[in-house]
């Protein structure tokens, strides 16, 4: 008897278990990125991995028993899985580029690109796999053979710790290891464990072991009498029902709790968790079983009736996430509980049927020991097992839950599963009584909710998750549901607005009343297709990511020099949904120049050796789990080697639940991928990207409103000339990137990822990036002085205002304000917010009508407001009139000299004259006074952005370091923007 207690070996394969998962999780993230993230990729990964697992599990049923010491043997694999470990990253980075450089633009077929990337995914992960599948089978018979005494209760526990590991390593992995780590670092650390691991074994295994005899077949028992094959049909099968399950309580809880990674692991861990408190509830009584074979039965007709049941569950949870949404407040903590409260959630939808799930594997197994089978059942029925969840993977992912949604795949899950059961019941000795009972209640239960049961597609399209609402008939008008391979599509009508919606959050919306307003996504779409051709009007070729409602690929076959038009889509519900837009999409549909093709975005440009004009990606939001995958910098230097000379790639990115430090991780990624890039704001929530070429992004746009279908589309969004495209241009990589140096994050990487570890906590806290598009109407142009832009509009544009961009309507406001203080007759006020308007009047009584001018205390303040909004919104020779006619005016003379200084300053910054701009500033900061924050912060931004544009980075350093500085002034995007120029950040 080995001196080492049993339990040592025990907490040992916790650790196992935790490494296992943290490489299953890590695994998934590197082949993702090399296959995609479509349904047949995601499946593959899988398939990959569970398969090794079997091949290795098969391997020790079928060699093992003539081993001498299997802890040893165990020891062994282990070691060689933390050898592999510790490699993996630079080996998958050498073969992937060698294949991305070198082998897939050589083989230039589809499918023998398809069959060299899925072979070469085997080859990366498939070894260790296999190595991983040896684990448990060596772990367990090595026990049993050293502690014979009690080999189900060894089982159950090895289940129940592996498990355990399982559940802590998912999120482990998930929520600290990779965000402080990175990819690498995190499987390497699993490689060490691994190590680790096998030294430790190896010290602890010394002498020899018994190996467990097979003894002949022919007992009288019913469990000697229930053939060997039997029992691994039975843990294949039950294998596949687990997985079925596994799917679709993931998309179910994916409407509930949000479709992003965090999320995910969440819910596997819960499931994780589930199993392995099942292995540790039998672990006391599975070696006084009496009869194994109808002890198993009642668990899997318990197992279906309870996977069953989650479907009538399912339509709470959603009230429940509503109420958990309105009660937590949107901070740091709330976040926390919010996790807290996901798990909860799904530990409720799963713990009860996976709770079952993991009693099967030990019962099963032991079962098989106790027939006389000899420790080969181990490994035959852990290698049946998983070869069953391989088929549960295809079988749900490719055909159930297409052909029979959700609530059709967990019911066929249940049923196979209940089936099993009274199978085995039927099979097992004893009375009828049992089997009638068991099979009667199936009947009913499976009646009752089926006939009763409807999953609700308006709450399920909801997106709870974000702002605590529900939906209901009430609402909208559902017109679309379906649950594809990769996520749940739906079509909403709220009155006129039709709302596209995948796993219930909305992927774009349109007024399909042509008379009616326009929505906010209108405007970002059509712009995503106008503004490249506005840098590329001659460009023949295009290529879209994301289909949505088809609206940028109509408004791109606008342009009659396209000649062909590629929209690359993962998920064909989502194109299916997108034809209900018609006819405001119908080109996307109907023009012989558009192809669509459903395939994941960085697989398609990796198989196919195109090359294209203009790259449009718009995909969905980066919380979303592999969406971040399409902000990154190798997806960026992917999307560079597949544009012509002179291509530009355009990327929409939201402002809106997003940080500013996640958008400058993006940005830095683009920049370093790009030798150039400009930002527009679409509307304030949301920005399109340029990038390509410094010399393509630096001629003049072309005047894209001569194309008559692009015109048509942008006079829909009240886009009427091309003034109405530039004024929306936030600036430039030369102005803006050392800003984005200043928020000190990491570019976005694949192996780094660096948005989707924090996308989703900010789309929780509402979080807001609106400060960059602000500088669009920043009270000093400190953009445009950084560029040396001095022009205004080309001409004087009708602007009608526009409530989703701020700068559009402050155009408006200052315009009137030019006429209201420059003309005879003041216009009529329409829609001029009544404070604007008394300031205006006030300014004008006071310094132009000449009415107590000595009053400096009445007017001044209205007239640093009136600056704020005219200087960076008129061009400077507009500002400039205003500023003389205040300037000459008849009562000029009767103004204090610190005033006139601040109308000088006003002046200088409307007519942009840097010099004149850093001097008065100076002199003003240098007065003691009382000012307010706000004027201190303008007189900063003033004299900064003055000293700046004429190259003078020190002395605008020098301003920045000789006052004190305020809350206020540190967070200020102007200053941060000015800062960073200041000090040089590279």
């Amino acid at each position: 008897m080995s001196r080492i207690p049993r339990s040592v070996f025990f907490l040992l394969f916790t650790v196992s278990g935790f490494a296992g998962l943290v490489y299953e999780s890590i695994w998934s993230h590197y082949l993702k990125l090399f296959l995609g993230h479509a349904a047949y990729a995601q499946t593959l990964v899988l398939a990959l991995f569970m398969g090794g697992m079997a091949i290795g599990s098969w391997f020790c049923s079928r060699w093992s028993g003539g081993w001498g010491n299997l802890l040893r043997g165990y020891a062994l694999a282990e070691g060689l899985i933390g050898l592999a470990g510790l490699g993996f990253h630079p080996i998958f980075v050498t073969a992937t580029e060698t294949a991305y450089e070198s082998v897939l633009p050589a083989l230039g077929g589809e499918t023998s690109a398809a069959l060299f990337k899925w072979a070469l995914a085997g080859l990366l992960i498939l070894p260790q796999s296999i190595l991983l599948g040896t684990t448990f089978p060596l772990m367990s018979a090595g026990l049993i053979r050293r502690y014979p005494a009690a080999p189900g209760e060894s089982l159950a526990m090895l289940y129940f710790t592996n498990s355990l590991g399982a559940s802590i390593g998912v999120l482990a992995s998930g929520f600290v290891m990779i965000e402080r780590l990175g990819l690498p670092g995190t499987v390497q650390s699993a490689g060490a464990l691994n190590l680790g691991l096998a030294a430790a074994v190896w010290l602890f295994a010394g002498g020899t072991e018994e190996p467990m005899k097979a003894r002949p077949r022919g007992g009288r028992d019913s469990e000697d009498a229930a053939p060997f094959r039997f029992f691994l049909a039975v843990a294949l099968l039950t294998g596949a029902a687990s997985f079925v399950f596994e799917i679709g309580w993931i998309r179910m809880l994916s409407l509930v709790l949000g479709s992003s990674t965090h999320s995910f692991e969440l819910m596997l861990s819960a499931f994780i968790l589930g199993l392995a408190c099942g292995g540790y509830w039998v672990r006391r009584r599975i070696d006084s079983i009496a009869d194994p074979l109808r002890f198993l039965g009642i668990v899997l007709v318990t197992m279906g009736l309870l996977a069953l049941a989650t479907l009538p569950l399912y339509g709470e949870m959603f009230g429940l996430m509503q109420a958990v949404m309105n009660a937590l407040a949107k901070t740091e903590a709330g976040y926390t509980l919010f996790l807290f409260s996901s798990h909860g959630i799904a530990l409720a939808i799963m713990f009860p049927a996976t709770f079952c799930a993991g009693i099967t594997l030990p019962l099963i197994t032991y079962a098989l020991l106790r027939a006389g089978h000899g420790e080969k059942s181990v490994g035959a029925v852990y290698s049946a097992n998983t070869l069953g969840s391989i088929l549960g993977v295809f079988s749900a992912a490719h055909i159930g839950m297409p052909l029979l949604g959700l609530k059709g795949l967990i019911a066929a899950g249940a049923a196979l599963d209940a089936g099993l059961g009274l199978v085995l019941l039927w099979r097992a000795a004893g009375g009828p009584r049992l089997r009638i009972g068991a099979a009667g209640l199936s009947l009913a239960s499976f009646a009752a909710v089926l006939a009763s049961v409807h999953l609700d597609a308006y709450k399920m399209a909801s997106g709870v998750f974000r702002r605590g609402e529900l939906y209901s008939a009430s609402d909208a008008t559902l017109l679309f549901h379906r649950d594809g391979k990769t996520t749940t599509v739906s079509l909403m009508d709220f009155g006129t607005d039709r709302s596209l919606r995948t796993n219930g959050k909305s992927d774009g919306a349109i007024n399909m009343n042509p008379d009616g307003p326009r929505v906010s996504d209108e405007i970002t779409m059509t712009l995503t297709a106008a503004i490249p051709l506005a840098y590329r009007p001659n460009a023949a070729s295009a290529a879209v990511i994301g289909i949505g409602t088809g609206l940028t690929t109509h408004t791109l076959l606008g342009s009659n020099a396209l000649r062909s038009v590629e929209t690359i889509e993962i998920e064909p519900a989502m194109a299916e949904a997108s034809r209900r837009f018609s006819p405001r999409n119908a080109n996307a549909f109907a023009d012989p120049r558009s192809h669509i093709i459903f395939d994941d975005a960085k697989t398609f440009f990796s198989t196919h050796n195109r090359k294209y004009d203009i790259i449009v990606s718009e995909p969905s939001n980066p919380w979303v789990s592999g969406v971040s995958t399409l902000f990154t910098g190798e997806f960026y230097r992917l999307a560079r080697r597949h544009l012509n000379p002179d291509g530009i790639l355009v990327q929409w990115f939201q402002m809106y639940e997003i940080d500013a430090s996640l958008v400058a991780s993006v940005l830095r990624a683009l920049g370093e991928n790009f030798p150039d890039y400009a930002i527009y704001a679409a509307t304030g929530s949301d920005l399109l990207i340029v990038a390509g070429e410094t010399r393509t992004l630096a001629r003049p746009l072309a005047d894209i409103t001569a194309m008559p279908g692009v015109a048509r589309e942008l006079r829909r969004v009240h886009v009427n000339s091309m003034w109405d495209i530039e004024v929306r241009r936030v600036g430039g990589k030369s102005s803006l990137a050392p800003m984005f140096l200043s928020y000190g994050v990491p570019p976005n990487s694949d192996y780094y990822p660096y948005l989707d570890l924090r996308a989703a906590k900010f789309r929780f806290l509402r979080g807001s990036a609106e400060e960059l598009t602000g500088l669009l109407e920043y009270s000093v142009p400190v953009v445009a002085l950084l560029e040396g832009r001095k022009e205004g509009e080309r001409a004087e544009s009708r602007v009608d205002g526009d409530e989703y961009l701020e700068a559009l309507e402050l155009t408006r406001r200052a315009r009137y304000a030019r006429d209201f203080l420059l003309l005879k007759t003041a216009p009529e006020p329409v829609a001029i917010p009544r404070q604007f308007q008394k300031d205006l009047e006030l300014t004008r009584a006071r310094l132009i009508d000449c009415r107590d001018p000595e009053r400096s205390d009445i007017w001044f303040h209205s007239l640093y407001q009136l600056a704020r909004t005219l200087n960076p919104m008129l061009s400077p020779d507009d500002a400039r009139t205003v500023w003389e006619r205040i300037e000459r005016g008849p009562c000029s003379s009767r103004v204090a000299p610190d005033e006139r200084q601040w109308i000088d300053l006003m002046k200088a910054v409307g007519s942009r004259v840097a010099p004149d701009m850093a001097r008065l500033a100076e002199v003003l900061l240098a007065k003691p006074s009382d000012l307010p924050a706000d004027h201190r912060q303008y007189l900063m931004a003033a004299g900064m952005a003055g000293y700046l544009a004429q190259g003078k980075r020190a002395e605008a350093g020098a301003l920045w370091s000789r006052y004190p500085k305020d809350a206020d002034m540190t967070k200020d995007v102007g200053l941060r923007l000015l800062y960073a120029h200041a000090f040089e950040l590279k």
